[in-house]
């Protein structure tokens, strides 16, 4: 297990590798800032954005696409500190105190997020998740009554979607019937309850054998499910709170962790790291935004 550098994000999420620029992204939501990492030479380096960015995809127009506060945004990344924000969309449910969440592209280079209550106090089931294109824009709620939209993810053939609520009432992951050619997610039933585990499910990512990992956040570790939804292991790291994964790297064997400080003493050194592992598995080159 390898730190990048003596990062510590306030709330680091939606790791990404592109294997294009072979780059990897991930995001410090409360800082407004997405990181780069070239996955060549290790140089670091990252951009501001005008609000809170949660999750983020590489486009293969070049830039990425961004789940933010008031909506779905196209990045573009120069050689200044300031990311260039486009706005694409935004749901009308969107209100005061809500913004994107957790993202990510399906195989054929959709892109889908949920909305969030930020206020996880409140448990407010009022998040929805949407998918986007190029052609046909944003789409109606795919899936309403969310607390904490989390873990999405595809299975190697596209055909099975992942969503979690990491919301503590809830603690569940589902999966879905997936049609690649429309794009529409169907038979939502119970993959993992995270219940009957520990922690709840973050962000997750999709190993090549069709391993669901999602990182169990407040427990310190990653867990993994296999594709019929058997917990297969456990692999822990050194901080409470992992927040997402990606597989990458050139050999795509390569799993990058974020995480967020839990507040409390013992975790202080490691809350908010970036840590690269080799979990024993490869991953799935992550499609790009197409349009």
């Amino acid at each position: 297990m390898e730190r990048v550098s003596d990062i510590q994000c306030k709330v680091g999420e939606s790791p990404v590798w592109d294997a294009h620029s072979a780059a990897w992204y991930w995001v410090d939501i409360v800082s407004k800032r997405v990181w780069h990492l070239d996955g060549n030479s290790g140089a670091l380096r990252y951009w501001s954005t005008s609000e809170m960015v949660a999750c983020v995809a590489p486009k293969e127009s070049g830039g990425l696409i961004a789940g933010m506060e008031t909506g779905l945004f196209s990045l573009e990344l120069g050689e200044g500190e300031q990311a260039g924000e486009t706005r694409l969309a935004r749901p009308a449910t969107l209100g005061e105190g809500m913004r994107f969440n957790d993202g990510r592209t399906d195989r054929q280079g959709r892109f889908w997020s949920g909305t969030m209550f930020m206020d996880m106090a409140a448990a407010r089931a009022i998040g929805e998740l949407y998918s986007y294109s190029a052609e046909q824009g944003l789409s109606a709620p795919v899936v309403s009554g969310l607390v904490t939209q989390n873990g999405l993810a595809w299975s190697p053939d596209g055909r099975t979607m992942y969503l979690s609520d990491s919301h503590p009432s809830s603690r569940l992951v589902w999966a879905f019937d997936y049609d690649t050619a429309s794009g529409v997610p169907s038979n939502r039933r119970v993959f993992a309850d995270l219940n009957q585990h520990v922690g709840r499910p973050d962000g997750a990512a999709v190993d090549a054998e069709g391993g669901y990992w999602t990182c169990a956040n407040d427990a310190g570790c990653l867990l993994r499910f296999t594709a019929d939804g058997k917990f297969d292991r456990r692999v822990d790291v050194p901080f409470a709170k992992p927040s997402m994964c990606a597989f990458g790297g050139a050999d795509m064997a390569t799993l990058l962790v974020t995480s967020i400080p839990s507040g409390k003493p013992e975790d202080a050194e490691w809350g908010g790291a970036v840590v690269l592992l080799r979990p024993g598995v490869k991953g799935v080159v992550e499609t790009r935004f197409k349009g």
